[in-house]
């Protein structure tokens, strides 16, 4: 598996020019000086490779799983679009117009992309890196200029940005000569500094969205630590304890017990700087996602004011290991930790310092966090509902 990651993701973007570093996830499977449109795939297919790519708001990586007598293939092919991508008025257009579809289908078109979009934009506010969306705003993709998009290619595509990992069966020193050659003459780029995003929490308060849905939907958010933090693991405790299996906490209240809902997600957004924890909950028809928030919040105050028994807490931290020591089982994913935890963290073996902080979490841990973070003040929350019912609502 050959992983190539960028520290480059939508943070690093300015008002007016959001979704480039997505732009580029697609913009680098085009032509290079020395390869013609379409034949990096090509070649790549004809050597059995499966490729991908993926940005969030801290990066953008790319990745290659392949025989391992293919290595040098993945290396030079790389190597050369790192350094000779063709960044022409045709290619631009072209990739807008595929970003542009991506976005109607991500975002117009989904219900789940519309209430991300909102929250973001309501808890940090529309001009702060993590409150664009990493697609970009429709106006922005529109407004690209061949221009903007050689700048952002030579400011952040260089060896000095990227960081390469390399899992599977393959000679050492070999492959560090071979790495050395391909990489060594490329130039280094003059990156600008990137502060850290200004600490912008806002009270996000609530919205409503109308979309055409037989159920109505529920998408709460609170303010969370930045990957690394311990403080983050006790965050990862308490996701298991509300949603991690059929016996956590909410999912047996409102899906089993009370039966108001179908079917609730959540996620700890691990960020250099501080993301969000947030609850998705699928209402069944005829309930309304005011009764998600009563017994969410119901919980909250039970975690804030009554310890988590040991035989719960341990049970909860068991599966969470498991689940991380999951994460880790192919070449892909091996490589993908590493390379998440050198370019998010700094520290390729962060996974198993997190081990180490999940193993540390105590109920007073819990209780101090759910004391701390599940303020009103921390939380956005966004509900969607059918017209018909807001019709209604609004009769009243």
């Amino acid at each position: 598996s050959y992983h190539t990651w960028y520290r480059v993701g939508s943070r690093y973007e300015q008002p007016g020019k959001t979704g480039l570093a997505h732009f580029f996830e697609h913009m680098m499977f085009n032509e290079t000086k020395h390869l013609a449109y379409g034949e990096f795939d090509a070649r790549m297919e004809a050597a059995g490779a499966e490729t991908n790519a993926a940005t969030w708001i801290d990066w953008t990586y790319y990745y290659e799983s392949l025989p391992s007598e293919e290595l040098p293939l993945a290396i030079e092919l790389e190597a050369d679009r790192m350094a000779n991508l063709v960044v022409r008025k045709k290619q631009v257009e072209s990739e807008r117009e595929v970003v542009l579809n991506e976005r109607r289908m991500a975002v117009e078109d989904d219900v789940r992309g519309a209430a991300d979009e909102l929250l973001h934009s309501m808890a940090f506010g529309r001009t702060h890196p993590h409150g664009w969306p990493t697609i970009g705003w429709m106006e922005d993709i529109e407004g690209y200029r061949v221009s903007d998009c050689r700048a952002f290619y030579k400011t952040w595509y260089a060896p000095n940005n990227a960081t390469v990992i390399i899992v599977g069966d393959f000679d050492r020193d070999e492959t560090l000569g071979r790495l050395r050659k391909a990489y060594g003459r490329q130039r280094a780029s003059d990156l600008p500094k990137t502060p850290k995003p200004r600490r912008r929490r806002r009270r996000g308060g609530g919205r409503t969205i109308p979309w055409p849905t037989p159920s109505e939907k529920l998408l709460v958010a609170w303010h969370a630590p930045a990957e690394g933090h311990p403080d983050q693991a006790v965050v990862e405790v308490i996701h298991d304890l509300l949603l991690g299996g059929r016996s956590a906490r909410l999912r047996r209240k409102l899906v089993e017990e009370q039966q108001v809902a179908s079917r609730l997600r959540g996620s700890v957004g691990g960020l250099q700087h501080g993301g969000l924890f947030d609850i998705w909950v699928d209402m069944r028809p005829g309930f309304g996602a005011d009764l998600a928030l009563q017994e969410i919040e119901r919980e909250l105050r039970r975690l804030a004011e009554q310890r988590v028994s040991a035989p719960e807490l341990n049970k909860v931290k068991a599966r969470a290991e498991l689940f991380a020591l999951s994460a880790v089982e192919t070449m892909g994913e091996k490589a993908y930790q590493v390379g998440y935890g050198e370019t998010v963290v700094g520290d390729p073996a962060h996974l198993f310092v997190r081990l180490e902080q999940l193993a540390r979490v105590t109920s007073k841990d819990v209780q101090r966090i759910a004391r701390g973070m599940f303020r009103e003040d921390r939380r956005s929350m966004v509900r969607v509902a059918s017209p018909e019912t807001l019709e209604r609502e609004a009769s009243r």
